[in-house]
């Protein structure tokens, strides 16, 4: 549903019009729809850089805490394809047979705290660093249990502070803000949020599993996008913060600007964890460089490039992930061949003992299959 955004803005942009206080359209100027892209490329590639540097922190706390890591494995992978095709045709169901004034308020208050939850933790480490270390950072612990002895449970187990509550106050602020007047810069600050903690938190294993996920998110976007018109109905259809907005006609109105060019948060999130992965596969080098990580970040904008490119030559919408996940792809591949490290790159795993337990088990599985068989056959 991402790319439907980004389908919206492509289609927006080639007929070159921005809507006026008169309700009149006039052609969008060269100069305009330079800084509305520009924008927009800066602001996808921010989220993948800090979540991607966030994304390592992340590993390492789960490390040292023995906690256990979240990750896609390939089976996930393999069905994320089907599960987003069943979701966005539902929306699609939905938008056709109920009035989308209707659902969208239920939509917004949703996302609302999804989007003031993302922002806080997005905020955290900001504010831990601009609050003055004289004033105190008060822990706080809500502990909510059931039963006792042995049957007891914990309900609610979670610790905050005073600098929590700080980043809270502020994540709400600007929600409202969104909530009320669906201003284009609360859009841009939630959607950033919500794209920094998913490269951050949405963990791929290994290499494989982000070839099968990209590889089926290249052919569900081309479906969606070329064979139908659901993305783009759904796109125009639904109202959340799930999309960075830039306006073409910032510089004639201003903050007023109403023409907007838009990016869908999935054509930054599913390379970005892909290209997270790959830091924290060049932290597992111990190399000096971050050769696969700036590689593909770099592939990663020049695809991004090359989609507006295509969409203003031939004046067609295009699925950006149809020149984002070759890029994306290709270029970490052709650097592991060149450089000899094609082994490692597909030995890596985040948590090895995840794919090997599931493959143990399998293992046991068919063993066990195979016991039953030869007693049945004696």
């Amino acid at each position: 549903m991402a790319d439907a955004d980004i389908v919206q803005n492509l289609t927006e942009a080639v007929e070159n019009a921005t809507e006026t206080i008169t309700g009149k359209k006039v052609p969008s100027t060269p100069e305009g729809m330079l800084v509305a892209y520009s924008s927009l490329v800066v602001m996808a590639m921010l989220p993948i850089f800090f979540g991607s540097m966030r994304s390592v922190t992340h590993q390492k706390h789960q490390k040292a805490t023995g906690q256990k890591a979240e990750t896609m494995t390939q089976s996930d992978a393999m069905m994320f394809p089907i599960i987003a095709s069943g979701a966005l045709f539902g929306l699609y169901l939905v938008f056709k047979i109920f009035s989308k004034d209707y659902i969208n308020p239920m939509l917004t208050c949703y996302f609302f705290f999804l989007g003031v939850l993302a922002l806080s933790h997005l905020l955290s480490p900001i504010i831990g660093k601009l609050i003055p270390s004289s004033i105190p950072n008060i822990p706080f612990h809500i502990h909510f249990t059931q039963g006792q002895g042995a049957t007891k449970k914990d309900l609610i187990d979670y610790k905050f502070s005073s600098h929590d509550i700080v980043c809270l106050i502020i994540s709400t602020v600007i929600g409202v803000w969104y909530l009320i007047q669906k201003h284009w810069i609360a859009n841009n600050l939630l959607g950033i949020a919500f794209a920094v903690n998913g490269v951050e938190l949405l963990q791929l294993n290994n290499i494989m599993t982000g070839l099968i996920l990209l590889c089926g998110l290249f052919v569900y976007d081309i479906f969606w996008v070329f064979g139908t018109n659901v993305m783009v109905t759904v796109a125009k259809s639904f109202e959340a913060p799930i999309k960075l907005v830039f306006p073409q006609d910032i510089i004639t109105n201003g903050l007023s600007a109403s023409n907007f060019a838009m990016l869908g948060l999935g054509d930054i999130v599913i390379p970005g964890i892909f290209i997270a992965l790959l830091l924290r596969f060049d932290n597992s080098l111990k190399r000096k460089s971050k050769t696969y990580f700036y590689a593909t970040f770099t592939a990663y904008f020049l695809g991004l490039l090359t989609t507006i490119l295509v969409m203003h030559l031939f004046k067609h919408a295009q699925p950006a992930l149809l020149y984002l996940v070759p890029m994306c792809l290709g270029t970490p591949l052709l650097l592991a061949l060149i450089k000899g490290d094609i082994n490692v790159l597909f030995s890596y795993e985040d948590d090895p003992s995840k794919e090997g337990k599931k493959q143990s088990s399998e293992a046991k599985s068919s063993k066990n299959n195979k016991k039953k068989e030869t007693k049945k056959a004696k």
